[in-house]
């Protein structure tokens, strides 16, 4: 009688080439919100020059971006609650790509083209879900195991 772990059940075989794909984008948010956070006056200048109407409040603005950007970054990257996660970073995301770099593509292009990839790239995650070798699909797995009474020690 051969034994079957329980964490065979629940991790799939292999990751598919949409997860290497979320991981990157969960890891460059991530990345660019720990830059915010250690480089906040830089991001509180970008918001006055850039996007007038936000002038007044971009301390506070500033802060809420790093803050969605690390949280979200995190979540994509592990694929939790990963259409919710990127949804919310969507708007971020365009206001990067199209308002505040597009201004700066003649300095800086290549801030531009990763705004505008990780924008279309957050998309897909909104579309797609989180895939198969995520947080979400093992959280159901296990959920599945526990109706069904296989989870027991």
């Amino acid at each position: 009688m051969e034994t079957i772990n329980i964490a065979d059940k629940l991790i799939p075989g292999k990751p598919s080439p949409y997860s290497f794909l979320r991981i990157i984008t969960g890891l460059i948010i991530l990345v660019r919100g720990f830059n915010f956070i250690f480089v906040t006056t830089t991001l509180q200048s970008m918001i006055q020059a850039d996007v007038a109407v936000f002038a007044a409040q971009s301390a506070t603005l500033s802060v809420i971006i790093a803050v969605l950007d690390i949280a979200c970054g995190l979540f994509i990257t592990v694929g939790f609650v990963t259409r919710t996660s990127a949804i919310i970073q969507a708007p971020v995301l365009f206001v990067a790509a199209f308002l505040v770099n597009m201004r700066h593509m003649g300095q800086d292009s290549f801030e531009f083209i990763l705004s505008l990839v990780t924008f279309f790239l957050v998309i897909l995650i909104a579309y797609k879900g989180s895939g198969s070798f995520s947080a979400d699909e093992y959280f159901k797995k296990g959920a599945a195991l526990d109706k069904r009474g296989e989870n027991r020690i």
